[in-house]
């Protein structure tokens, strides 16, 4: 565990509280820093007569098809590869999960979150952007999602993770 780590990574002596510490007995220093993510939110602004939404703004979501939170309304991204920046993951899990090419457009907010993972509940710093589809076919990943929709984006359901309303909901202000 890393979260309540009892010992130390490198050495395996007792550590002596949970993390931020320092072994006492080779001097390694353990933190536990959120883990950083990537995501894009797509929004179509079909006319409000052939969308059904009051101002015809809708957004892309997938249905989760893992743990934690299955079967709950997500937006398409992920975790951070080693030194991959969020923006670069943002753009390849779009591609992974959505089967599409996307540009990056306006950055809407980075929020701190959890995530329960392996029996310990993980921080995490996740990040979100505006993005424009630029090619592919959308073709869901069936590992990572069951079924996509377009949502409203004045009215968003709750969404898998916190971080994830709260970026809607930033998204709409700016939006009225």
């Amino acid at each position: 565990m890393t979260v309540a780590a009892r010992y130390c990574l490198r050495c395996a002596a007792s550590l002596p509280h949970d993390p931020p510490v320092t072994c006492t007995g080779c001097g390694y220093a353990l933190w536990v820093n959120p883990r950083p993510t990537g995501s894009v939110i797509i929004v179509s602004n079909t006319p409000a007569h052939a969308s059904g939404q009051p101002d015809g703004a809708s957004f892309l979501a997938v249905r989760r098809a893992r743990e934690p939170r299955a079967g709950w309304w997500d937006l398409p991204g992920g975790f951070c590869d080693a030194w991959e920046a969020p923006a670069d993951a943002a753009v390849r899990e779009a591609r992974e999960e959505l089967g599409l090419l996307v540009r990056l457009d306006r950055f809407v907010g980075m929020y701190i979150g959890e995530y329960a993972y392996q029996d310990e509940r993980l921080p995490v710093l996740d990040c979100f952007w505006l993005a424009t589809v630029t090619g592919g076919s959308l073709t869901l990943d069936a590992t990572e999602a069951t079924e996509h929709a377009w949502l409203p984006l004045a009215d968003p359901p709750e969404m898998a993770f916190a971080t994830m309303d709260r970026a809607l909901a930033e998204l709409n202000s700016h939006r009225q």
